[in-house]
C-alpha cells in the first residue's frame, strides 16, 4: 500500500470518508480504499463524530456576517462562497469584524461579535452572548459594523470559524492570547478542528498597527522576543519607540 501525506481537515478527504462510512465501511476498510494509514482514518472518524455531535447540539444559525474587505492583505484558500468585495472602501487597517446570530427561545436570538486583528493580535474584543428579539438584529448589526464604510457581507459560519479561531491560533504563535471575553463567546461559533486555510499577517508577515488601548511597547517586546526584530512590521506612535 502506498502511503500518501494527508491533512485530516481536508474537506475532500472528509467527504470521501463520510461517503464510505455511509456505505457501512469500517475505518480499516476506508484506510485500504484510500491508501491512508489506519491510525489517520481512525483519528479523522473520531474528529468527525465529535464535530457532528457538537454541531447537532448548537441552536440553528440565524445569520453570520463579516466586514467587507476582511481578506485585504490575506491569502484565503477557502470556498467560493467566502466572497469579499475587492474594491471595498478602506476600513480600519488589518481589522475584521465578525457577527454571528443563533436561535434562542421563541422569537429571540443570541448574538456574539468579534473584533479581529488579522495581521497580528487575533481577537482584540468579543461581545456576547447578547439575547434580543430577532426584529432588533438588523439595528444591532448596523451598530456593530458602524466603523466600516461598506455594508457587512453575509457569510457561512465556516468562514467565521476559520477567521476567528484561525486568528487566535496565529496570535498565540506570536505570543498573544485572545481577549479575556473570547472564552465566553467561542462556543457560539460551533465546533472547529483547524487549522485555518487563511494565511494571516499582511501578505504573510506579522504587521502590528497600534490601537488606542494597546500597550505598544509591550507588544513590540513580545514580537521581538518571539520572532526576532527583523521578522515583523509595525506602525506605532513616536512614543512607543
Amino acid at each position: 500500500m502506498t502511503v500518501v501525506p494527508v491533512n485530516i481537515t481536508d474537506e475532500k478527504l472528509v467527504e470521501q470518508v463520510r461517503a464510505l462510512r455511509e456505505q457501512g465501511r469500517s475505518p480499516k476498510q476506508i484506510a485500504r480504499t484510500l491508501g491512508i494509514p489506519p491510525t489517520v482514518i481512525a483519528r479523522l472518524v473520531r474528529a468527525m463524530a465529535a464535530h457532528d455531535q457538537a454541531s447537532a447540539a448548537q441552536p440553528e444559525v440565524v445569520g453570520c456576517w463579516v466586514s467587507a474587505g476582511w481578506s485585504r492583505g490575506l491569502t484565503a484558500n477557502g470556498r467560493p462562497d467566502w466572497a469579499d468585495i475587492e474594491d471595498a472602501e478602506d476600513g480600519p487597517s488589518g481589522v475584521a469584524c465578525v457577527l454571528t446570530a443563533r436561535k434562542d427561545r421563541g422569537s429571540r436570538v443570541s448574538v456574539c461579535g468579534y473584533l479581529v486583528d488579522v495581521y497580528c493580535l487575533g481577537v482584540k474584543n468579543a461581545i456576547g452572548p447578547e439575547v434580543m428579539p430577532e426584529r432588533d438584529l438588523y439595528t444591532y448589526r448596523r451598530w456593530f459594523f458602524g466603523a466600516f464604510p461598506d455594508e457587512p457581507l453575509e457569510a457561512p459560519i465556516e468562514l467565521a470559524q476559520h477567521l476567528v479561531f484561525g486568528s487566535v491560533e496565529y496570535a498565540r504563535s506570536l505570543g498573544f492570547d485572545p481577549h479575556p471575553d473570547f472564552e465566553a463567546t467561542a462556543s457560539h461559533l460551533g465546533s472547529w478542528t483547524g487549522p485555518s486555510t487563511i494565511e494571516f499577517g499582511r501578505d504573510g508577515k506579522p504587521y502590528y498597527v497600534e490601537g488606542p488601548y494597546d500597550n505598544a511597547n509591550r507588544i513590540l517586546e513580545t514580537l521581538s522576543r518571539t520572532l526576532g526584530r527583523d521578522q515583523f512590521l509595525f506602525l506605532v506612535g513616536a512614543g512607543a519607540l
